[in-house]
């Protein structure tokens, strides 16, 4: 097994807002943050796996509006829901699922807020922003859309093009409108903070050029982002949804979402420590220099996690900064890009009525867009479920116990295994390489790679028993057959412990049905001869 496996791990998961159902495309870029606390768990590593629901800015602002409803009341409905899917439905297993409407988060916030402004990394700079008129206020950038001025499209808004994916401002988009009355802006000066990023230019170069283990796109955008030079940024902004600006004058004024929602890995870190009735616990993942941090989102959270959280890191004391970037693509639907705001997509709530959850799982990381946009369709599902899930593994978890339970007495049947020949022995030692590979790809953010990994086990343990043949030798020669039934329950044994951390559900079903109750780790544990198997039960059903 892998020696570098670290004792300490941070896993932070992007935080979703608050303002909507999650979409497939959501969960596809935060499954891999699951896949590895769960793996680092079963490998002894000390793990803090945190994320929440981003409740504050914009998007929940406008949905409230929609719905003439408080913005608070749009957080509490979705905040559940995330809890129900995430954590009771998907398994994420979260140390803690946060909001950034708690208290201990408004704390945080503040705190970096003033420690950054003693610093004279935070100053006052006066703006020139869109005003609507007709609606009396200031507008955000959600509430503004237009056309982008670097690739025309129409609906970019007042602070990224979900098309292009560069950061925009208000002042250079093409024939801006309200997204309310959609009236065209006037213009009007506020003051405001700004964070001095430029003043981390040469340090995030230095820290960036010697980072490992990011995924390409995050490379590559950090190092595009950093050579054009970077620009200090506003951080605070007209609304009165959101944390206060802690600063007198600043009434009625909020701090940025984009500059409070980092926080919440730190905030939700604290939190955990104080649930746990040790305070200070926080402080072993976040300044204990042996710590890995992992940092698990979308694409479009990249600029986030790799130039503006490390700032603010370096900018107010010695916290561990990002180790691992896992930043994944966009998953389409059926040829175009999910989204919430269009009503594109598939709602998970609705997907989970209907479908098992470890399937979507499955689908979510072998056809994950880690180096490029994938797809999802209804036909591609049912596909790979069927032939893969139900016609591989299920098929030969079932057939392998069932034809135990019917000729053995439900026992895992002796055998000799001083006389066992090579290539049977070599069978025995693959148990423990498969879990040392699949573990290396996973602790390298390579999910796809180690899944597919493990459904090449499964193809030769398929083969194993089908060139075997124990239905037929078992008429003629009953130990041969033993001896074929043992091994591949001794398969099976490990395929539950490979499976655990992306398949949990389907992972504890086989554990079940092969009756055991040993502690779990990340590795082979032979299934002793007489074993007593329990209820055999099909593992998937048929879409």
């Amino acid at each position: 097994m892998s020696n570098a496996t670290p004792k300490k791990v941070f896993i932070g998961a992007a935080w979703p807002y608050a303002n909507g159902s999650l979409h497939l495309g959501h969960v596809s870029s935060l499954i891999g943050s699951d896949v590895l606390a769960r793996y680092f768990r079963l490998k002894g590593s000390e793990v803090l796996f945190v994320s929440g629901s981003d409740c504050h800015g914009t998007p929940i602002a406008v949905e409230a509006e929609r719905q003439k409803v408080k913005p608070a009341e749009i957080v509490e409905k979705y905040n559940k829901e995330f809890n129900d899917n995430l954590i009771k439905d998907l398994r994420f297993t979260y140390d803690f699922f946060s909001k950034t409407t708690n208290a201990v988060h408004k704390k945080v916030v503040q705190g970096l807020f003033l420690t950054l402004l003693n610093q004279k990394l935070i100053f006052k700079k006066t703006q020139n922003l869109p005003y609507c008129k007709d609606c009396a206020k200031f507008l955000p950038d959600r509430y503004i859309e237009g056309q982008c001025s670097k690739c025309n499209f129409e609906s970019a808004r007042g602070d990224q093009c979900d098309n292009c994916g560069e950061l925009t401002e208000a002042k250079t988009l093409i024939r801006p409108k309200c997204k309310i009355c959609s009236n065209e802006p006037i213009w009007k000066d506020s003051e405001h903070y700004f964070l001095k990023l430029s003043a981390f230019q040469d340090k995030l170069e230095k820290w960036s050029n010697k980072s490992e283990g990011w995924r390409e796109n995050a490379v590559n955008f950090t190092k595009k982002f950093l050579e054009g030079g970077l620009k200090d940024r506003a951080i605070t902004r007209d609304s009165e949804w959101g944390i206060p600006v802690p600063v007198d004058g600043f009434e009625g004024k909020c701090v940025y979402v984009w500059f409070e929602a980092v926080c919440g890995y730190l905030s939700a870190s604290q939190e955990w420590a104080i649930n746990q009735e040790a305070k200070d616990k926080w402080q072993d993942f976040w300044l204990d220099k042996n710590c890995i941090h992992y940092y698990v989102h979308g694409k479009d959270n990249i600029l986030f996690h790799t130039i503006i959280w490390p700032s603010m890191l370096m900018g107010v004391g010695d916290f561990n900064l990002p180790s691992r970037i896992i930043s994944s693509e966009y998953l389409n639907f059926e040829g175009k890009q999910f989204s919430k705001s269009r009503k594109w997509g598939v709602w998970i709530p609705d997907f989970l009525k209907d479908y098992e959850a470890d399937t979507l799982r499955y689908f979510l990381i072998i056809n994950g867009p880690e180096k490029s946009d994938s797809n999802f369709s209804w036909s591609d599902y049912k596909t790979r479920v069927n032939a893969e899930l139900l016609g591989k593994l299920g098929n030969f978890v079932n057939r392998t116990l069932t034809f135990v339970k019917n000729n053995f007495n439900g026992e895992v049947p002796e055998i000799d295994k001083d006389n066992l020949s090579q290539d049977k022995k070599e069978i025995f030692e693959n148990c423990n390489i498969i879990l040392e590979q699949v573990g290396d790809l996973i602790e390298a953010g390579r999910f796809k790679e180690a899944l597919k990994n493990i459904f090449v086990f499964i193809d030769r343990a398929n083969k194993f028993i089908n060139d075997n043949e124990p239905w037929i030798t078992i008429k003629n020669n009953k130990q041969e057959a033993a001896l074929v039934l043992n091994i591949c329950i001794q398969l099976i044994a490990t395929l539950e412990i490979l499976i655990n951390p992306f398949l949990p559900i389907t992972s504890e079903n086989i554990k079940k049905q092969l009756n055991l109750k040993s502690k779990k780790e990340w590795l082979y544990r032979e299934v002793k001869p007489c074993h007593k198997l329990a209820e055999i039960k099909p593992l998937f059903k048929k879409i």
